[in-house]
């Protein structure tokens, strides 16, 4: 099977600049994810509940409303929302009123050649100069008719991208709603890890005990009692390590809440059981879930329209302008019926010679319309690998942890083995020390395996799409 990026993107090359639908379709696409069976079944908007942690959901919500992204494509939203309004105006008359006054000097020596001035008795001298006083109340109109559709074309490219950051908000809160979840299980592993480092401190603290009692009645060697309390000092400082740890995850975690990093955060103690994974349906569906993918498409469609309107700027553009008002020297005849002025006028304008600057921007729009094919294609890609990667180690990840889960209570048994044949006299005192360090290693690995496979299904969910849908364009989120 060919991939399936080679048919979405021979289908986008063929549009037109004049057709801006999407032909991508079902044959596109294989029917069903190969990693897995399909499910069928519809997709929860608040998949985070699947879990079972009221506190989690409270977080959640909490992330989606106030976190500073989701406020950032808040505004995106709104930016482009007046953009698509600026646009549209443009296909409507302009109408503006004004009111002026203006009084001008002017030397009599700019009216030469008109003989006697009006006014002056026979013989009199003209004066110097004149000064004209005029008032006038105007309304004017003016309007550039959108004969071969370059405006509303315009018009379509801006009203796309107000669409595509609407998708493109969608996207965000998806994004944050699964950043909130999995920093949630991260700071609960990290305490799961202290808490482990802890009980590990006590064990290492009461071999170490032992040892320097029975080193204190000779019968432990003085190198014993050395490598008892040097593991014991290592266990403290792995306690430190993972105490610090914990203490920058949860300042993350409020950050990304928009709360002060206090470091006070709560959570569950313990990571929770792995939910049963949800339907995935059919990989067409993506396309119509994702908001990514809609983003793009809508990128893509007002690439198409700004072509348009680019290759039409070679058209003649016709104009009407008119104005209708009142004008007066005096301003207490403003109002009679004798000022009323009006004017109209009409022009035609045809490009002819602009040094190839219309052809060199038809030239980038068409290039931005090829890039534009080649997001979509890419965004539908890794929306399929997202699922199907997802989907295709979900069973590595369980065998994984039921692996190391295996191991480490193998380890934590051994421990005490080796200790009492330590007693006795059987094994040396490196064989305790490898049986504690490895039970350390296995249970803190199958901590984080627990906390992967949880990752991994917050992936899934993710690569799915959907939610977020009736949201509305408001507040911080």
């Amino acid at each position: 099977m060919r991939l399936a990026a080679a048919g979405i993107v021979l289908a986008l090359s063929a549009c037109t600049t004049t057709e801006h639908k999407l032909p991508v379709t079902a044959e596109d696409l294989p029917p069903r994810f190969l990693a897995a069976p399909a499910g069928t079944g519809p997709i929860a908007e608040q998949w985070w509940t699947r879990f079972g942690d009221p506190r989690l959901d409270q977080l959640v919500n909490e992330a989606v409303l106030e976190n500073t992204s989701v406020a950032q494509a808040v505004a995106r939203v709104r930016i482009a929302q007046a953009q698509a309004r600026i646009a549209g105006a443009g296909l409507l008359p302009q109408v503006s009123g004004g009111l002026t006054a203006r009084r001008q000097r002017q030397p009599a020596s700019g009216l030469g050649g008109l003989g006697q001035l009006p006014g002056l008795p026979d013989g009199a001298e003209a004066p110097d100069a004149f000064t004209i006083t005029n008032y006038a109340a105007t309304v004017d109109v003016n309007w550039e008719l959108d004969l071969w559709g370059r405006i509303s074309a315009q018009t379509a490219a801006a009203r796309a991208d107000f669409l595509a950051s609407t998708e493109n908000l969608r996207a965000v809160r998806q994004s944050i709603a699964a950043q909130a979840v999995r920093m949630y299980f991260t700071v609960v592993e990290a305490r799961a890890q202290v808490e482990l480092a802890e009980r590990t401190v006590e064990t290492v603290g009461e071999a170490a005990r032992q040892i320097n009692n029975r080193a204190n009645v000779g019968i432990a060697t003085p190198s014993d009692r050395l490598l008892a309390n040097a593991n014991l000092d290592q266990a403290r400082s792995l306690l430190e390590q993972r105490r610090e740890a914990l203490a920058t995850l949860t300042r993350q975690f409020e950050v990304l809440l928009r709360d002060y990093p206090a470091g006070s955060i709560a959570t569950a103690e313990t990571l929770p059981e792995v939910p049963p994974p949800p339907p995935t349906g059919i990989p067409s569906e993506i396309l119509l879930r994702r908001p990514d993918i809609a983003a793009a498409e809508r990128s893509l469609q007002a690439a198409g329209f700004r072509l348009t309107a680019g290759q039409r700027s070679f058209l003649p553009n016709l104009s009407l302008t008119g104005s209708a008002g009142l004008a007066s020297s005096d301003l207490g005849d403003l109002l009679d019926g004798g000022s009323f002025i009006w004017s109209i006028a009409g022009a035609l304008l045809q490009p002819i010679f602009q040094g190839g600057r219309l052809r060199a921007q038809v030239q980038a729009l068409e290039g931005q319309r090829e890039e534009a094919v080649e997001v979509y294609a890419e965004t539908v890609l890794n929306a399929l690998l997202e699922v199907e990667t997802a989907l295709a180690v979900e069973g590595y990840l369980a065998q994984r942890e039921l692996a190391l889960d295996s191991a480490a209570s193998a380890a934590e048994g051994a421990v005490q083995i080796a200790f009492n044949r330590y007693r006795e006299g059987i094994d040396p005192l490196l064989t305790v020390l490898e049986s504690q360090q490895r039970a350390l290693d296995s249970r803190s690995a199958y901590i984080a395996a627990r906390r992967a496979r949880l990752d991994n299904r917050i992936n899934l969910h993710l690569a799915l799409g959907g939610g977020f849908e009736d949201m509305p364009i408001s507040g911080g989120g």
